[in-house]
């Protein structure tokens, strides 16, 4: 039966939390005929899907053999019977009201694909919470450069549990690449935004901070840095080509992504090595998004000398001469024979 909302919750491993997200979710202030609630577990291996299952008929759960958040999405999202879907990670839960404000946001702006909006931070540890949110409700959109870097700002704002989308919109980034373990919600997010997007500047979840967390990582913590600087490398490689289908115009996409994309691929490339394709892929990368209209003779330089060198020396080696010809401000040489000097 088709309702005007799914609570689509993906979870793996979230006993100590899963009920407060479930609950979060019964206790809204709509009525249960309005909205279903969906618990996706993938491959638990505590008592999560047990506590889950106290809950039902009225909560719905899918479970699934361990593939990460990607994976999770594409089995959940296709079981939603609602015309809106809302996300809510298994570790934190809804604030009151939650729900009845992004629907009512829905309903006085059809033109948007989706709504989001703030949140408060938890430490669980400390209890400390930290507010994020915008001064005032903002519409977002890729229809420019700089409607591009405006969306960067509100990014927070754009957090899995910070925001519902209409499922026909949903359905378009399906299926999402199950390499993307987490941070799979980034390239739904910004499908929402790229179809129009209308952000609250009203707190309505709780983001929990924890031990655990897969996307809030310890700096110290050198295995889960790399791991969550992948995601975000593969989530950027995801997204660039899905914009462009969705028909974002180039330059909104080079504005969105490729300064953050080239930054995280050269922290990669440098640290721990790769394919000198990734590399060239990488440089060219950054010299399309730094130099709108270059001139012959400095592409002739960076296509001949920058490209030509990541393909004859391996990536890890290339990047400490490109940090020893910075050192030594070299790069005069390079504007002189720029400019044909």
């Amino acid at each position: 039966m088709t309702r005007p909302l799914t609570v689509l919750i993906d979870t793996c491993n979230h006993e100590r939390y899963i009920e407060q997200a479930v609950v979060s979710a019964i206790e809204q202030d709509l009525s249960a005929s309005d909205f279903e609630i969906l618990v996706v577990d993938d491959g638990s291996t505590d008592l999560t899907p047990e506590i889950v299952r106290k809950f039902g008929p009225r909560v719905r759960l899918l479970s699934k053999r361990n593939g990460g958040q990607a994976s999770a999405f594409n089995a959940g999202i296709p079981e939603a019977q609602g015309e809106v879907v809302a996300f809510l990670d298994g570790d934190d839960w809804f604030a009151p009201g939650k729900l009845t404000a992004v629907m009512n946001a829905l309903e006085q702006h059809p033109e948007v694909a989706g709504v989001g909006h703030g949140y408060y931070e938890v430490d669980d540890e400390t209890h400390e919470t930290t507010v994020h949110a915008l001064p005032h409700r903002k519409f977002l959109n890729l229809a420019t450069p700089s409607a591009a870097c405006e969306c960067l700002l509100a990014l927070p704002s754009l957090h899995m549990g910070a925001f519902t989308v209409r499922r026909t919109l949903v359905q378009k980034c399906l299926p999402i690449p199950e390499r993307l373990i987490f941070d799979a919600d980034f390239p739904i997010a910004m499908a929402t935004v790229a179809a129009g997007a209308l952000v609250l500047e009203l707190p309505l979840f709780y983001y929990r901070r924890h031990a655990d967390n897969l996307d809030a990582v310890d700096a110290a913590n050198a295995t889960r840095v790399r791991r969550k600087d992948e995601m975000i490398d593969i989530a950027y490689g995801v997204l660039n080509p899905m914009l462009l289908r969705m028909g974002v115009p180039k330059e909104s996409v080079l504005a969105l992504l490729d300064e953050s994309w080239v930054g995280i691929s050269r922290k990669l490339l440098r640290r721990y090595g790769g394919s000198r394709i990734k590399a060239l892929q990488t440089e060219m990368r950054c010299f399309r998004y730094q130099y709108k209209d270059p001139g012959l003779a400095y592409s002739l330089f960076k296509y001949g000398v920058v490209g030509a060198a990541t393909l004859l020396f391996p990536p890890r080696r290339f990047y400490q001469l490109r940090d020893w010809y910075g050192r030594r401000s070299l790069g005069r040489f390079r504007e002189q024979f720029a400019k044909g000097r």
